[in-house]
């Protein structure tokens, strides 16, 4: 099953190649406007050294989507038949064609063995040039930009390439790719400036709260007021004892200096689940990650105290929980660092990292992790949910692409992967909504969506609450206490053949009657999110109080913990873990398994948003899960 158009084609908006003899040159990419925060400051000098890299186009990649369905869609002949990693990796290592193509034609402009280099990964090629240089192998011109912290960053607003060389090369740095992280200034003890990344307070998808509980309620009457795990066990049907935890995995990830406090997993579990009193969950450290304790408070603590208390004890404590902690306290960590660790090859992948986006090891600067990066260093668990996520528009379409194309790969070696759709509706993180240049504003009115979530080849999760005056055994509603479910179309990814059918008959039922330069009205681009579960008013321990706790960050570890009893069920009768799940759960022997969520809305950017309505919809996607339903279709699959 073929995604149509490609998404990395739309993503990354390549020209096509014609004639290859003439080898004119042509447009490769271009950047619309200046980010926020940033301003021209000059011309950069003729004369400056300018590290030039070139990525490598990647083999067999536009039909990464096709393998995946292969795999992961239950009328294959090879569902389940999943990849190991050193297949996925022989299938899309960069053609040897490619790499001597570039290299002919820098040689052909004076950049000889010398100078050009590919690296020991054959992802980059890197060339050691002069502005002047680089000027004129990319026909563009350099700046200097300036950022408001003070932070000097080096790009052009678009540059070009030989037709020749444009199918072997996927991007050059520097050069249109704003996405600079803005380190802590030297010296510096304020978080202005501090560097962007996802674990960050205030940075991203985070959890909220209304403070603290004054009396807990633990009965399944109270459960429009306070959520705790037996009002997810009845919502759900989650009635399960793991029957083979040593042959099966579930991981959460989080990102310094967000960290769990055991006091508090104890204090929470002393109440709801006493066997799990003094469990830890096992810690995987990448890149100088740790539990820190220096900070404290819900901005620190309420994210990972949050995701391993309900974690963990929804999968009782015959099944460990795996927590892979990100970045140091200096560095921090990107989602990219993350799937570094995880998979060798995608330290590779396409160039490997992007210094203007991902944490950078040993830290170049001082004072932070100092051992190597680590890459390949952990095996990917069966299930693994992250509860952070980045606007669409924060990223470039390549970077996104890229790594759309991991968790692909991912899903290719048997591994779910679950995201957070967002918080606020249809505006991205914060309440930010697009303008008509691009940019994000407070008072923009343009549909901005969030990113992992829009990748078509994760599992977006979206949430619900109990409503009020209303009981467990009641219908959900779209949650709208305290956020709104993120969803929506996406801007960069096209809709994926797996969810046609569903997202056409929304569109076909239910069209949103919004002017469609507010949101893609285009029909073609990928909807989500996928699933919901309930993400409002959960009790949980933060620094020795119990607090109010809302969020999709709420719904996609309690989505993450009942997939992994799916999978406990599937390995015990000797069957493979589900994988990537979106193609299963679309198609129609999987139709009634979800609860179906048909009242409320996501509202966001100065409007109502999307509402809620029989089958899939941009706000809580297919429903929420009904455990006893899931299990006996999964298991009927071979």
């Amino acid at each position: 099953m073929r995604l149509l158009p490609s998404f990395v084609a739309l993503a990354l908006g390549l020209l096509a190649s014609a004639d290859s003899f003439l080898s004119p040159y042509r447009l490769h990419e271009r950047r619309g406007h200046v980010p926020a925060g940033w301003s021209y400051d000059r011309k950069h000098d003729n004369e400056a050294a300018i590290p030039l890299r070139f990525a490598l186009k990647q083999s067999n990649i536009d039909a990464i989507g096709d393998y995946l369905m292969e795999v992961s869609h239950p009328e294959s002949a090879k569902y389940g038949k999943h990849w190991t990693a050193g297949e996925v990796f022989r299938k899309f290592s960069p053609a040897a064609e490619s790499v001597e193509a570039v290299l002919a034609w820098l040689e052909e402009n004076g950049f000889d063995s010398s100078r050009a280099k590919l690296t020991r990964n054959r992802g980059w090629i890197e060339v050691q040039a002069t502005v002047e240089e680089a000027e004129r192998l990319l026909q563009t011109e350099y700046h200097v930009y300036s950022h408001e912290t003070g932070q000097e960053h080096v790009a052009c607003d678009s540059y070009h390439l030989p037709e020749h060389v444009q199918d072997h090369v996927d991007f050059v740095t520097p050069t249109v790719h704003f996405d600079a992280k803005i380190s802590r200034r030297s010296g510096s003890d304020s978080t202005e400036g501090i560097a962007r990344t996802v674990g960050q307070p205030g940075q991203g998808t985070y959890p909220k709260t209304t403070g603290e509980v004054q009396s807990l309620l633990t009965q399944l009457e109270n459960c429009d007021v306070q959520i705790t795990p037996i009002c997810l066990r009845a919502l759900y049907g989650l009635v399960y004892e793991p029957l083979a935890a040593d042959k099966n995995s579930y991981g959460i990830v989080e990102y310094t200096p967000q960290a769990y406090l055991q006091n508090d997993l104890d204090m929470f579990q002393s109440t709801f689940a006493p066997d799990l009193v003094g469990v830890a969950p096992k810690m995987v450290s990448i890149d100088g990650g740790y539990a820190q304790t220096e900070y404290t408070g819900f901005e620190y603590n309420g994210e990972s105290d949050l995701d391993l208390e309900y974690a963990m004890n929804l999968v009782t404590a015959a099944q460990p929980v795996t927590l892979y902690q990100a970045g140091d306290m200096v560095e921090g960590a990107s989602f990219n660092n993350f799937l570094d660790a995880i998979d060798g090859t995608y330290c590779t992948f396409e160039g490997g990292d992007d210094p203007t986006q991902d944490a950078i090891y040993p830290d170049p600067y001082g004072g932070g992790y100092e051992g190597p990066e680590d890459c390949g260093t952990a095996a990917p668990t069966n299930v693994i949910s992250t509860s952070y996520s980045y606007n669409e528009a924060d990223l470039t379409p390549f970077y996104t692409a890229r790594q759309c194309a991991e968790y692909a790969k991912l899903g290719l070696m048997g591994v779910t992967v679950l995201y957070s759709s967002g918080d606020y509706g249809v505006a991205g993180n914060g309440g930010y909504c697009l303008t008509s240049n691009g940019t994000q504003t407070l008072n923009g009115t343009i549909f901005n969506p969030s990113f992992p979530g829009t990748c078509p080849y994760i599992t977006s999760v979206g949430a619900t609450q109990v409503n009020p005056n209303s009981t467990v055994y009641e219908p959900e509603g779209a949650c709208e206490q305290v956020i709104y479910s993120g969803g929506g179309f996406s801007n960069y990814f096209a809709m994926p053949d797996y969810q046609k059918t569903a997202v056409e008959y929304y569109l076909t039922n239910y069209y949103p009657q919004y002017p469609p330069n507010i949101w893609n009205a285009s029909g073609t681009s990928r909807g989500f999110p996928d699933i919901a579960a309930n993400g409002a008013n959960y009790v949980v321990a933060i620094d020795g109080t119990y607090e109010l706790v809302y969020g999709t960050s709420c719904s996609s570890p309690v989505s993450g913990s009942i997939l992994t009893m799916v999978n406990d069920a599937r390995l015990a009768v000797g069957k493979k873990p589900i994988g990537f799940i979106n193609p299963t759960i679309y198609s129609p022997s999987f139709a009634g398994v979800f609860n179906d969520i048909t009242m409320g809305g996501n509202q966001g950017c100065g409007t109502a948003g999307y509402t809620a309505v029989p089958g899939w919809d941009p706000v809580t996607g297919l429903g929420t899960p009904n455990f006893p339903k899931l299990l006996a279709s999964w298991l009927l699959l071979p």
